[in-house]
């Protein structure tokens, strides 16, 4: 049987100046959705807490998922504290789990995150982790690499032998 946690069961409200956000989150918002964000907090309040994962060194909450949600409160309804369940993982499950939250609810910045994708990669994980843990294809994961440009993120794949050169 898989173990499963639940963070959610364990909320804190924290002061909002201990929450502090990611520097990596692909996920965008236009203003439309904010305001819709904003409705639906106010009308329903905040039914989610905000995900984080406590920093000691900066002493901080580093916001995983919920970004939206911590503004809304923040700077629409002007509040001082906010509600925040806390995660234990490395900074590469961290961005793991961000990616699979926002997917989980919809777009996605390609350009973004394909630049976590590079982030990823420089932090030690390959393509195989990258399209595991973001629930992608390796299709998908080829795909940003190439959106970025970066030669050397291509320097460990074999070269196509679909073309034989023959000396005549």
């Amino acid at each position: 049987m898989i173990k499963l946690e639940f963070p959610c069961m364990q909320p804190k409200l924290v002061p909002i100046e201990k929450v502090v956000a990611n520097n990596y989150n692909p996920n965008k918002v236009a203003k439309p959705e904010m305001e819709l964000l904003y409705k639906s907090i106010l009308e329903d309040g905040l039914t989610m807490p905000v995900v984080t994962f406590y920093d000691d060194k900066i002493d901080k909450y580093v916001i995983v998922d919920g970004f939206h949600r911590y503004t809304i409160i923040k700077d629409y309804f002007k509040s001082d504290v906010v509600a925040i369940s806390v995660i234990d993982k490395d900074i590469k499950q961290r961005m793991a789990s961000t990616v699979r939250h926002n997917r989980a609810r919809g777009v996605h910045k390609v350009d973004l995150q394909a630049d976590m994708v590079v982030d990823l990669l420089k932090k030690g994980w390959n393509d195989n982790n990258i399209s595991k843990e973001l629930g992608m294809t390796l299709e998908e994961v080829l795909r940003l690499k190439q959106q970025t440009g970066i030669a050397e993120l291509f320097k460990d794949r074999s070269h196509s032998k679909s073309w034989i050169v023959e000396n005549n």
